[in-house]
């Protein structure tokens, strides 16, 4: 079976629900899945004074942080991240920065990944987002499987080739229905890292 680690980082819970919905689709489509956080990096006293985020914090406690054991593993790495000035977050830049170790013996190589993210609105940054994460895999030989237009569905979720988009509004409500396209994604991911694990046996 084809090994898939769904990362995610999550302030607002949006992304939470991004990955769970990857984590049912990779299973749909006959993967092992581990679905796992990265750590905050935020103080206490900021994440309190924002309530939403707060409990997002609380409503994920129990998921594992994710660890360089989970890269290792993988056959597949789904990331799940919010838009932050048209980048990926912080906190999971620092957890690829502090993957060095594997890319330096060769274990990030033909890694199959994919990526998902969210923003306060329809152009706040998410094909930018996702670029400059597959910059990062580029640097470590991942294979980046994309939706692009190869399902119908991706339209449904507002037509982005790059990777499932979403924007929320202030209420922290999704606005695009995109829980059909995230599982595409995730099943075509699995897809194509099925057929790089059968060529590589």
């Amino acid at each position: 079976m084809t090994n898939v680690t769904i990362i995610f980082y999550s302030m607002g819970g949006t992304n939470v629900q991004l990955a769970k919905w990857a984590k049912e689709g990779a299973e749909q489509a006959g993967a092992n899945v581990r679905l796992v956080k990265v750590e905050e990096l935020a103080p206490e006293s900021v994440i309190n004074s924002n309530e939403g985020w707060k409990n997002t914090v609380e409503s994920i406690k129990d998921i594992p942080s994710a660890t360089s054991d989970d890269i290792e593993w993988a056959d597949a790495i789904i990331f799940s991240v919010p838009t932050r000035f048209g980048t990926m977050p912080s906190q999971m830049k620092q957890f690829i920065d502090m993957q060095g170790g594997l890319w330096a013996n060769g274990k990030t190589v033909n890694k199959v990944v994919s990526a998902m993210t969210s923003a306060q609105n329809p152009h706040g940054g998410q094909e930018a987002t996702l670029l400059s994460l597959y910059t990062a895999m580029m640097h470590w030989g991942a294979i980046i499987a994309t939706p692009g237009y190869s399902d119908p569905v991706v339209f449904g979720a507002g037509g982005n080739p790059y990777g499932t988009s979403v924007s929320v509004d202030q209420d922290g409500n999704m606005v695009e229905d995109v829980e059909a396209a995230v599982k595409y994604q995730a099943k075509r991911t699995v897809t194509v890292a099925d057929w790089v694990k059968q060529g590589q046996a």
